[in-house]
């Protein structure tokens, strides 16, 4: 009888590690948050868009409103487009909202940041948020560094 509890703990024990690697492997990969079809579409243009993946989050003051839909190159203006699902709770924002794509966490896990402004009118189905700031790509500021570090050693040189 003492082995057969024992075999039901390690059951249960076995059971709960299962849930608890599903539980993260949810959390990892952003498919906890079910998100429905309620709410508006916005689009952002991106002169870089690095990192960016559909279902990122888009917040604004630390609050998730939505999440990014699709992501394609727009060959006209060789930028990103970026379209967003914003919750139709979240129907106030500002129609001169100004967005930016940020890096949270230990992971560099990219999302859209939003900037509310000053307008009264807020955003509708379908607009366009027009003040934009791209990913901050890590190779592109060594580089801006490495090179201004070269130049001014060798402005230092030349006196």
């Amino acid at each position: 009888m003492n082995t057969r509890i024992v075999e039901i703990w390690v059951g249960i024990f076995i059971a709960a590690g299962a849930a608890a690697l599903f539980m993260l492997a949810m959390k990892v990969s952003n498919l906890a948050t079910y998100t429905n079809d309620e709410g508006y579409t916005i689009t952002a243009k991106f002169e870089d868009a690095s990192g960016l993946k559909e279902r990122s989050p888009v917040a604004m003051a630390g609050v998730r409103l939505g999440r990014v839909t699709d992501i394609r190159f727009d060959n006209l203006t060789l930028e990103a487009i970026v379209t967003m699902r914003i919750e139709s709770k979240y129907n106030t924002l500002p129609k001169d909202t100004s967005a930016s794509i940020y890096t949270a966490g230990l992971l560099g896990e990219k999302y859209v940041g939003l900037e509310p402004g000053g307008d009264e009118a807020s955003l509708k189905q379908g607009d366009r948020i027009k003040l934009t700031q791209g990913s901050m790509v890590l190779e592109k500021l060594i580089g801006q560094f490495v090179s201004q570090f070269l130049s001014d050693d060798s402005s230092d040189k030349a006196k």
